[in-house]
């Protein structure tokens, strides 16, 4: 299936009892894979998992934003250039949960972009009930940025404009299959075709009819199939734009040897 999930979370020990079996299931069905860091040790693990069709972004989520300091920045900075690491991320503001401070949130996340900047790599952005205050933040460096995701969207269709006109893509997990998410599906109408990415955001969200359940890479098919139906495209054809579209964002050519890692602009 020309597939990708854009977005999963292989190292979570949610997958201790079985990860390579979930790997392996993934990988006979889906093209590739990103697996995203979200503490320095989640993102050490992630690139450990690098290997042919199986690649890694490395960064600070804010739920852990009080950890950035220095030598954890510089040692993001090592795990970026390390083979198969296509992106800085997750990074962003959550103040659903508020785990860290809003002020540690805010500081966590500039350092982290100006380091995507500094090594010009693309981003992948978490925002949870925290728009106003992640606006003016992309908007100081959009220009700037080697392009980058808006992940596992959750806001308004205003909020979707927002994200294309700061060069982002945007990407959809299982809650855009959610019976009672309409908003998410009426975003989804406003994003571009060559513009979305699909993710499972495993070991979360679920999509139906499998909510509730461990999620996992490859279920990422049925919200690829709600996306291709609400966008009107036939599911083979949403499949390979939207492969071409994660393609583009991170930077992967296609299949290649571990040894050689993803090509980069």
């Amino acid at each position: 299936m020309p597939l990708v999930d854009s977005h999963c979370h292989l190292q979570s020990e949610a997958f201790d009892a079985d990860r390579e079996a979930v790997i392996g299931r993934a990988l006979d069905t889906l093209e590739w894979l990103v697996t995203i860091g979200d503490s320095l040790e989640s993102s050490r693990r992630g690139v450990a998992l690098n290997r042919e069709r199986l690649y890694a972004a490395v960064g600070i989520h804010p739920h852990h934003a009080v950890q950035l300091d220095d030598a954890t920045l510089d040692a993001i900075r090592a795990l970026a250039g390390e083979r198969g690491v296509v992106a800085v991320g997750e990074i962003g503001l959550d103040y659903y949960y508020e785990y860290s401070p809003r002020a540690s949130q805010r500081i966590a996340f500039e350092r982290q972009l100006a380091l995507a900047v500094d090594i010009a790599m693309p981003i992948i952005v978490h925002c949870r009930d925290a728009y106003e205050d992640i606006v003016p933040v992309l908007d100081a460096v959009h220009t700037r940025l080697a392009g980058g995701v808006m992940h596992c969207f959750s806001g308004s269709p205003a909020f979707a404009e927002r994200c294309l006109a700061w060069g982002l893509h945007v990407s959809f997990a299982g809650n855009v299959t959610f019976k009672k998410a309409d908003d998410l599906r009426e975003a989804a109408r406003a994003v571009p075709i060559d513009r979305i990415l699909v993710e499972t955001d495993s070991p979360y969200l679920a999509p139906q009819p499998l909510r509730g359940q461990r999620c996992e890479p490859l279920y990422v098919e049925h919200t690829a199939r709600l996306l291709a139906d609400i966008k009107g495209v036939p599911f083979d054809e949403f499949c390979a734009r939207t492969t071409a579209n994660a393609r583009r964002v991170f930077r992967v050519e296609g299949p290649v040897p571990a040894a050689e890692g993803p090509a980069r602009a």
